[in-house]
């Protein structure tokens, strides 16, 4: 495999509120793109006339909306990629801007994701083809009784399993809801900005045992947006102290063993396992290294199996961390100080970048009441099923 022999970094970052569909009144996908790439751009000090390629991410959307949401940055000939992976668009779309700058193919690079939802549980796709997700589906039928809405049946057979293999409690995921939540109260991008009590959260609707609703993340509206740039162009246009470097970046998608009759497996556990630990590899840190995360809680349960599959504790040990507050303010990490996917909100083409922006923010100590004492490395996780699993490493390029 060739080696990556430029560095990237990211000198600029930018998002929306992300809202409940429909919220803001003649507010389409083109103006929440220019509300966040403007954004992006003026943090970074550069005009668009400056970006040399494009990368938009959306999931529900016609073929060219990545070109209708940059032209109301600019229409300056570019190249612009329409970019679609499932819930890991966003971090996808910033994987190919990195991969750009890394391959010396252009200096100065967008990477934009969006999405416009409807109210309600995801639909299940066209009809007229098979779904993506039909092998997942069935394999995870013969193994845990099938139930709709199928998201939330997914993740929550990966809950039951791992209350079943290791002890785990309902309560375990309630605390991360409850978590995420409260640090949701400081960020005001957050579709859900209200702290609840642990009993709010177990006591509320039941989704898929032992997910209630205020354990699942929501359908949103939003756009994020991130200028990466080389090292050459950070030096000349004075950005060190600003900048952010992705020291560490991999995707990895389904494994054989996605088949192999667990639960976790179908839900990604494997490709988080190892694209996880390429990064690692890469970056020379380790999980120790990091003092703030943002990952993909979806639902509740994955933040808990992901505590595993990034190596933050054993298998079977993610309990033992919530019990003892390692995974919030004053613990061993912060996880999700934005609110995460349950409280922020999940408009799926955005959520990648807005992690990335969350980050930045982190490492330049400008998160305001969110921050995190001492952050000098930052890693990030999305995922979408059928499937990919994005893993980044940040650090402050002037470290």
């Amino acid at each position: 495999m060739p080696k990556a022999n430029n560095r990237v970094f990211v000198v600029g970052v930018g998002m929306t509120k992300f809202e409940k569909p429909g919220r803001r009144e003649g507010w389409d996908y083109p103006q929440m793109a220019k509300e966040s790439g403007t954004k992006a751009l003026e943090d970074a000090g550069i005009a668009y006339s400056e970006v040399e390629q494009g990368f938009v991410g959306y999931c529900s959307g016609d073929s060219t909306s990545g070109q209708r949401a940059l032209y109301e940055l600019g229409m300056t000939g570019i190249p612009i990629v329409n970019v679609n992976n499932n819930c890991s668009t966003g971090s996808t779309a910033l994987y190919l801007a990195a991969q750009s700058i890394r391959g010396g193919l252009a200096d100065c690079v967008i990477a934009l994701g969006f999405e416009k939802m409807q109210p309600g549980a995801l639909s299940g796709g066209a009809e007229d083809r098979e779904s993506p997700l039909g092998n997942h589906i069935k394999a995870l039928a013969a193994i845990d009784e099938f139930a709709f809405p199928v998201a939330p049946w997914m993740f929550g057979a990966a809950g039951r399993e791992h209350m079943k293999k290791y002890g785990t409690t309902a309560e375990h995921f309630a605390k991360i809801g409850h978590k995420n939540h409260k640090h949701s109260v400081n960020n005001p991008y957050a579709q859900f900005q209200k702290e609840y009590s642990l009993d709010d959260i177990l006591s509320a609707r039941m989704i898929s045992d032992p997910l209630t609703k205020l354990q699942c993340s929501p359908t949103s509206d939003g756009s994020g947006a991130a200028i990466v740039v080389s090292e050459d162009y950070v030096s000349r246009h004075g950005l060190a102290e600003q900048a952010v470097e992705i020291v560490g970046q991999a995707m990895t998608t389904d494994f054989a063993s996605t088949f192999d009759g667990s639960a976790a497996n179908v839900i990604g556990y494997d490709m988080n396992v190892q694209a996880s630990q390429r990064v690692y590899d890469q970056s020379g840190l380790g999980p120790d290294d990091f003092q703030v995360i943002e990952l993909h809680d979806c639902f509740s349960a994955n933040e808990l199996l992901l505590y595993e599959a990034l190596g933050l504790c054993g298998e079977g040990e993610a309990p033992g961390l919530i019990d003892d507050g390692d995974t919030t303010y004053g613990g061993r990490w912060v996880v999700n100080p934005s609110g995460g996917l349950i409280s922020k909100g999940h408009p799926l083409g955005a959520t990648g970048l807005a992690q990335c922006a969350e980050l930045t923010w982190q490492l330049r100590g400008t998160a305001d009441k969110r921050q995190v004492d001492g952050v000098t490395a930052a890693l990030q996780h999305n995922i979408g099923l059928g499937g990919a699993a994005v893993v980044t490493a940040y650090q402050r390029a002037t470290r």
